[in-house]
């Protein structure tokens, strides 16, 4: 699977047209949830986009409550999205009816029949991904966390990079709140670009697949055209080096 270097996060997201947008401007990798109770929209809007099913990486996500009934939730989350298979499937967190020794292997045996192009996980932390490694003797096909400016878990992304598997940022802006860190900023004024797209650069600079949410057409056009910015390494060593003690979504 090739996973685009920067996708369409869509936690609260309502209006399909909001999605069928976001595949007009260019967005190929979709993320959702259970949890978000939008399934439906993301699958409606991407039936109104005029784009082939097969240029599109579209993921959910199995909530904490639905990991001993694998099979059965996933055909639910299929059947919401209008979708014979899903590109990504992930475990939302590694809690709740979550047992590696179970959940893992019936999420090998969707991959087999199909319904599932690869197996990804999401907010493990190091003993949860070795232990997923042990049981499917590979690694996930990636691991989705918080990264951003004010939380850098640093840890998961050497992992990722020692396993050769991407790392996927949620809330790479923030929460919005990326205009207030000073050495954001300062890159975003140098470079003569926002502060939102300076965070994103600086997420792709080091190889992490940024999915901020976005509905507007004008804040999803800013967003993609964070790809083009190059920042220098000092740029780089700048962020990395502000102060990472707000974690937004912790366990």
């Amino acid at each position: 699977m090739n996973l685009p270097r920067l996708g369409l996060g869509t936690m609260g997201i309502t209006d399909p047209e909001a999605i069928a947008t976001a595949i007009d401007v260019g967005y190929r990798h979709l993320d959702t949830a259970q949890i978000y109770d939008n399934e439906a929209v993301v699958g409606e809007g991407i039936a109104r986009a005029d784009v082939d099913r097969g240029e599109l990486v579209v993921a959910t996500k199995l909530w904490v409550d639905q990991l001993d009934r694998v099979r059965e939730s996933t055909v639910e989350s299929l059947d919401r999205l209008g979708l014979d298979a899903v590109d990504l499937l992930y475990v939302h967190r590694p809690r709740g009816k979550y047992d590696p020794e179970s959940t893992l292997p019936a999420l090998a045996d969707l991959q087999a029949d199909g319904l599932v192009d690869e197996i990804a996980v999401s907010n493990f932390e190091l003993d949860d991904l070795n232990r997923f490694i042990d049981v499917l003797e590979r690694p996930p096909a990636a691991n989705q966390v918080e990264y951003h400016p004010r939380f850098q878990p640093e840890d998961r992304l050497e992992h990722a990079r020692e396993h050769e598997y991407p790392l996927v940022a949620y809330s790479p802006l923030y929460d919005g709140r990326v205009g207030d860190v000073d050495a954001v900023v300062e890159v975003a004024a140098r470079h003569d670009i926002t502060p939102e797209q300076a965070s994103l650069a600086w997420l792709l600079e080091k190889g992490i697949h940024p999915i901020p949410k976005a509905s507007s057409r004008e804040h999803l056009e800013a967003n993609l055209a964070a790809q083009s910015v190059d920042l220098d390494p000092e740029d780089v060593a700048a962020i990395d080096g502000v102060e990472r003690e707000d974690e937004l979504y912790p366990e």
